[in-house]
């Protein structure tokens, strides 16, 4: 259970740095009983390549002890980090829509869409 907990507060800082750092159409998609490859997948969108660099860069720095790989960082139209339990996909809205990763892990479960507002 204290797994459980320590994993919700990451998750929760994770969702803060994204508002903060104004990622768009965050998503939280509970994968937990669904695969093997963690718990949590996070899916947000940059404005640009820049945007997505800036977001990705600041949650790597501040996060890095926790960083198991890093994928995608120098084109910046998809930036995977995984954090073992937490999996955090930054997409160029264009690149989201031709992958619909939310539509992979659809399975009949409601997702959670993240409003900052």
């Amino acid at each position: 259970m204290r797994k459980n907990k320590k994993i919700e507060k990451f998750l929760k800082e994770i969702l803060e740095d994204l508002s903060d750092l104004k990622a768009e159409n965050v998503v939280k998609i509970d994968i937990k009983n669904r695969s093997a490859l963690g718990d949590y997948i996070i899916i947000a969108s940059g404005t640009s390549s820049r945007h997505i660099n800036a977001i990705a860069s600041k949650i790597i720095k501040k996060n890095k002890n926790n960083i198991i790989s890093i994928e995608g960082l120098k084109s910046t139209e998809w930036v995977i980090v995984d954090f073992g339990d937490i999996i955090l996909n930054l997409f160029k809205p264009e690149i989201r829509n031709y992958y619909s990763l939310e539509k992979i892990w659809e399975n009949g479960v409601e997702d959670e869409k993240i409003n900052f507002a």
